[in-house]
């Protein structure tokens, strides 16, 4: 075992350590339940559960963007953080479903919650966003250039399911998560360490395929509903379980640890099934592991806050915890980043 603080220094993380100094989730109020799909495709309560973990999931009402979603858990972790929006140097926005192509989404939100001093951009790696957003950032902060970033979480999924596909309409909801990065002090937690991958050769098995610079909007991209997820079921599958096991065990032995050493595995919630087998392969005790699938479903760049933020309300997260965060997303993209729990 290692101990509670330390990590042999073989990580990738240089510079000034960074915290988490704060963390806000917000999800829209209103819920498709299982019960809800039963009446709009063929399919039940009972098969969603077994195959997938969900029994419900948020859903925004027309008009509601993924920059609202974004504001509203901004504003509560700059709150938590104790600063003002101001004091944000950097926003770095994970989303698959931005507004619009431009404006960023992060331009909109910079706008929302008034920090005039900012400046910002948005990152696309679909399910892997908020890894990827969390390492981009805090290299920002690590390096001394400013003293505080905001990472948001955030997908409005609804806007691009088809809800005639029972095969995807049953696995996405909408909501937010928030973070603020500053420099830790010492006795403080801090980002450890990180490990990101692609594969772009799987790529067709998770996309939205038209609405871009390849396949521009048409009647005919439109009626062949090609601007919404399309997905190989069985091929995220397989490929999310194997990456997920080995870019965790990657990250844990180049540090000097094992899967018994963690206070808290947090995978991107997908699946109820991927996240169980990925676990058992790399040696997790169950006991470890957060799930909350059931009461969101797959909210994409926002899965990971939503799961943070539920570990640390009921007790299983608690300061000086070792956290591992892991992802894989459309692309594919893989993410993991090890941390020391603040708060």
């Amino acid at each position: 075992m290692v101990a509670s603080g330390v990590v042999r220094k073989a990580s990738r993380v240089g510079g000034r350590p960074v915290k988490i100094a704060s963390l806000a989730t917000y999800v829209p109020p209103r819920l498709l339940t299982n019960a809800d799909l039963e009446q709009m495709v063929d399919t039940s309560d009972e098969w969603i559960l077994k195959r997938t973990g969900i029994r419900e999931r948020h859903i925004v009402d027309p008009g509601v963007a993924t920059s609202d979603l974004g504001q509203e858990a901004s504003v509560k972790a700059i709150k938590n953080a104790g600063l003002e929006p101001d004091d944000i140097g950097v926003i770095v926005v994970g989303t698959v479903t931005p507004d619009m192509f431009f404006p960023s989404t992060a331009c909109l939100i910079q706008h929302k919650i008034g920090a005039h001093r900012a400046w910002g951009f948005d990152l696309s790696a679909a399910c892997s966003a908020f890894t990827y957003s969390l390492t981009t950032a805090s290299q920002m902060v690590a390096s001394g250039a400013h003293e505080h970033a905001l990472v948001v979480g955030a997908d409005v999924m609804s806007s691009i399911i088809d809800y005639t596909d029972r095969s995807t309409c049953i696995l996405f909801g909408d909501g937010a998560g928030a973070v603020v990065l500053s420099a830790a002090h010492p006795g403080d937690g801090a980002i450890l360490d990180f490990e990101h991958e692609v594969d772009g050769g799987g790529g067709p098995a998770l996309c939205m395929p038209a609405g871009g610079s390849l396949r521009q909007a048409s009647h005919e991209t439109v009626d062949q509903r090609l601007h919404y997820v399309k997905q190989d079921g069985q091929a995220v599958f397989k490929f999310a379980v194997r990456k997920t096991e080995e870019i965790s065990r990657r990250v844990l032995e180049r540090n000097g640890l094992t899967p018994a050493d963690l206070d808290l595995f947090v995978s991107h919630q997908a699946n109820r099934r991927i996240i169980q087998a990925a676990t058992e392969k790399l040696g997790v005790h169950p006991d470890k592991v957060i799930i909350n699938i059931e009461r969101f479903g797959n909210t994409t760049a926002a899965t990971i806050p939503l799961a943070l933020n539920d570990a640390l309300c009921s007790g299983r997260l608690k300061k000086g915890n070792l956290v591992l965060l892991a992802s894989v997303g459309a692309g594919f993209t893989i993410g993991t980043v090890l941390l020391r729990w603040g708060f």
